[in-house]
């Protein structure tokens, strides 16, 4: 089967699809960037497709999953979508105050009080600030996972100690 053909029997469940998208994006531009994305991946993916089979359930099954892959990716990227009339929350006057973080600080001393904490505790913790795996860390450095993890922990006690002064 041609791509052409292809796109002809899926564009035939059209309606259904965007019922579907729909009722699971509740918005509908969301619903025709779902659609769109999901005849894209059906198009792209058409070979695995067996001719005779049920087509809308196919179909569905691909929409259904890229919705749920599509909420997966917004729920761990920590956005905040303003959907209120006029967009009051992103205008409103407490998008304009200062945030306590971004005050001075002395570095001189924040350094002091770090390098003060035990170095096997902070050089296991800046390894995992660094972006290791906890299973990395005790790997390179050749100590069990579970001591991996603890001083992970007791360093950020320490640290959280030490720092109490910058602390709300």
């Amino acid at each position: 089967m041609s791509t052409a053909e292809f796109g002809n029997l899926i564009s035939t469940h059209q309606q259904f699809l965007h019922q579907l998208a729909i009722k699971l994006t509740k918005s509908g531009d969301d619903a025709n960037d779902l659609m769109q994305e999901t005849f894209f991946k059906a198009i792209k993916n058409k070979e695995k497709y067996q001719d005779g089979t049920n087509i809308k359930g196919w179909l569905y099954t691909i929409m259904k999953n890229t919705f749920i892959n599509n909420y997966r990716k917004k729920k761990h990227q920590n956005t905040f979508v303003d959907e209120t009339e006029n967009k009051y929350f992103i205008n409103s006057r407490q998008a304009e105050k200062d945030v306590r973080t971004d005050r001075l600080i002395d570095q001189d001393y924040l350094m002091r009080q770090l390098d003060s904490v035990d170095k096997t505790y902070l050089d296991t913790f800046m390894m995992h600030y660094n972006g290791y795996k906890y299973e990395e860390i005790a790997e390179i450095m050749e100590i069990p996972l579970g001591t991996v993890k603890s001083r992970i922990f007791l360093a950020r006690r320490k640290m959280m100690e030490k720092l109490k002064d910058y602390r709300f």
